[in-house]
């Protein structure tokens, strides 16, 4: 057991983990004086033990009860995740960090075989990742060892015991008020410096944007029902002035942004991946180009990085591996740029992506539920994505915000190795929500079409294979809902003939799953099931009246055109062979194994002309932008987006 070497039946900690009702009502004195919300006295038997958690913390240890709440809804919203780790190993409502601990549950996480850099014109890679040793975790992966130290509690109680942590939470912004010579002021405007050091960041840029979105919280007030069914308030207070002044106190290192593109509101920093030769006149780890001048910018690609943040930044620095654009910190929300717009990263598998794309990574596990993703994580990501969306005029939908898991094989032997992150555990409708855009019906009930929206919390489908194969996950909130051959769960699940295997419930498994956000157009109704049209096939998913999971929406779709029976579809939008100039070879259309049918109808996400990026060569006098005059749809095919010629189609409003 890690934690205090103390005996835990005589240290304070101990006490403290089992505090009298003297101490409560203790507490409940000093809660006008600490910044407390309204309503959270511990002596109030309305308020849920994490608030009464929260009083009883915010009293023991002089911090203001409103910084505690605000600290906490940044790293976890109020979760407590069951007593299981973020990806970092944080633990609990105040996300306390022990990686050594954690680290050993995710080291057999894996998914997808694909080839990055998904262009057939060079070799495929396929290279393997690597979790660093204990060795190399900083400070900020071990504060649940400091907030052992500070309380005298088991490392245990910590981990598992909602108060335990909130105590711990607390200790550790004392014990970094104590560090920087402030008094535990009852003002919560006199917390900005300790905010910024319980972080975890080493430089000041990274804990100031962290200390400025815990006071944004303080500002708007927060209140929420939490994972374990608990409700926790924090009162608004909008005129609340931090010093920001104390962060010079901290002592943290300063670091210049550099060249990085990145918005104002966040910490950003240049670790770029490096362009350079190596072997037999190969190169790495991305090309370089010259958009949006040469070539349009159309998605952003969200990932997950499948391993810690030390060790994905080693990677990302070597020439042999992959690139993407940026990766965001899980316990802050740093983010650090590895690769230029202009240039094209290798990260979505598929090459006509990578070419119109920005790619950015999420320190994450997708097949641990609760390996959660922060707040700060969230939120950090939400602004890097407003800010590309409006430098380069990318639309905010599920067609262009793009998760690795919707990027389709580009051809039809890729297909079944094709990633599929960030899975199921990613909250979609809180990342649109956080982006300004949140996911809502936009038609009248009983349109033609509908956009998934499933409750998170609520929707908690039964996901095998993230620890053992064929075995449950641990139940837990998802984006995504299940699809079934007729209405009603005892009809098979929907078969991808792409896959060509039969269809399951494993957590990597996406043949039969939409997730939100998504738009389909409505195939059929019986009762509380809704069909669609999904893989050339009526899929139906359970969408109760009082408890739906998808809301109407209305947009153009296509359809075979008159006399066809069927149309190919295409994994990418490739130009007509005659479009390409002397010098650069013609690459194959490659119809995938899907076709579009007579009478069924597809949601269009774009209308693009057939484009092609050559690029072979680490001297770069041989690029070129290949543009075709055949012109393409991007659709909502199946759980993946997918390509259609327009030539082969008609395109309508659906009816509102």
């Amino acid at each position: 057991m890690r934690g205090s070497s103390t005996d835990p039946t005589r240290s304070p900690g101990h006490r403290r983990a089992r505090r009298s009702a003297g101490a409560f009502a203790t507490a409940a004195l000093l809660l006008p004086l600490l910044g407390a919300a309204p309503a959270a006295s511990p002596t109030d038997s309305s308020a849920s033990t994490l608030q009464r958690a929260f009083a009883s913390a915010s009293a023991e240890y002089h911090v203001p009860q409103t910084v505690l709440l605000a600290v906490s809804y940044l790293q976890s919203r109020w979760d407590t995740h069951g007593g299981a780790p973020s990806v970092t190993g944080g633990y609990g409502p105040m996300h306390l960090t022990d990686a050594r601990t954690a680290l050993a549950a995710t080291e057999h996480l894996s998914e997808g075989t694909e080839d990055p850099r998904g262009d057939s014109a060079r070799t495929a890679l396929h290279p393997t990742t690597q979790i660093p040793a204990d060795s190399q975790l900083p400070a900020r992966l071990k504060t649940l060892t400091k907030a052992a130290e500070l309380t005298g509690l088991p490392a245990t109680d910590l981990r598992t015991d909602e108060t335990a942590n909130v105590a711990g939470g607390a200790a550790l912004l004392a014990d970094a008020q104590k560090s920087l010579g402030e008094s535990p002021s009852a003002d919560p405007a006199d917390w900005y410096g300790a905010i910024a050091r319980f972080s975890g960041a080493d430089d000041t840029a990274t804990a100031a944007a962290y200390a400025n979105d815990v006071y944004d919280v303080i500002h708007t007030g927060e209140t929420r029902t939490t994972d374990a069914g608990q409700q926790v308030t924090l009162a608004a207070q909008p005129d609340l002035a931090p010093d920001t002044a104390q962060l010079t106190e901290t002592g943290l290192r300063t670091v210049p942004a550099g060249n990085t593109e990145c918005p104002k509101k966040v910490s950003c920093e240049w670790i770029p991946a490096p362009y350079s030769q190596f072997g037999n006149d190969d190169y790495g780890n991305h090309d370089l180009g010259d958009r949006p001048a040469s070539q349009s910018i159309k998605y952003i690609v969200i990932h997950d990085t499948e391993g810690q943040w030390a060790g994905v930044l080693n990677l990302v620095q070597d020439p042999t591996y992959v690139s993407w654009n940026y990766t965001i910190r899980s316990t802050d929300g740093l983010i650090a740029q590895h690769v230029k717009a202009k240039d094209v990263a290798w990260h979505a598998g598929n090459w006509y992506i990578n070419a119109k794309s920005i790619g950015i990574e999420h320190e994450g596990f997708l097949a641990a539920p609760d390996a959660w993703y922060t707040e700060a994580m969230y939120r950090s990501s939400a602004r890097l994505v407003s800010y590309l969306t409006k430098k380069y005029g990318i639309p905010l939908d599920r067609q262009h915000i793009l998760g690795h898991d919707t990027v389709p094989g580009p051809t039809t032997s890729t297909i079944p190795g094709m990633h599929t992150d960030p899975g199921p555990y990613w909250d979609w409708a809180h990342y649109f929500d956080l982006l300004g855009h949140p996911v809502r019906q936009t038609a009248r009930k009983g349109g033609g079409l509908v956009t998934i929206r499933p409750d998170y919390a609520t929707n908690q489908p039964v996901y095998t294979g993230c620890v053992t194969a064929g075995q449950p996950c641990a139940a837990h909130g998802s984006s995504e809902v299940r699809l079934y051959s007729g209405p009603g769960e005892t009809y098979p699940l929907i078969k991808d003939i792409g896959l060509g295997t039969t269809p399951t419930t494993g957590v990597n498994d996406l043949s039969s799953r939409v997730s939100t956000g998504q738009q389909y157009a409505v195939a059929d109704r019986s009762g509380g099931w809704t069909a669609i049209w999904y893989l050339g096939q009526e899929a139906w998913f359970k969408n109760p009246k009082k408890h739906p999971t998808a809301v109407a929406a209305t947009g153009l779709v296509v359809t075979p055109k008159e006399g066809a029976d069927s149309v190919p579809v295409y994994g990418r939008a490739y130009p007509e062979a005659s479009a390409y100039p002397a010098g650069v070879p013609a690459q194959a259309i490659s119809p995938l194994p899907y076709k579009l049918l007579k009478g069924q109808k597809y949601v269009v996400g774009d209308k693009l002309p057939g484009e092609y990026y050559y690029a072979v060569t680490f001297t770069t006098d041989s690029h070129k932008v290949v543009v075709g005059k055949d012109l393409y749809y991007e659709i909502q095919y199946g759980h993946r987006v997918e390509f259609v010629r327009a030539a082969d189609v008609t395109v309508e409003r659906s009816s509102r």
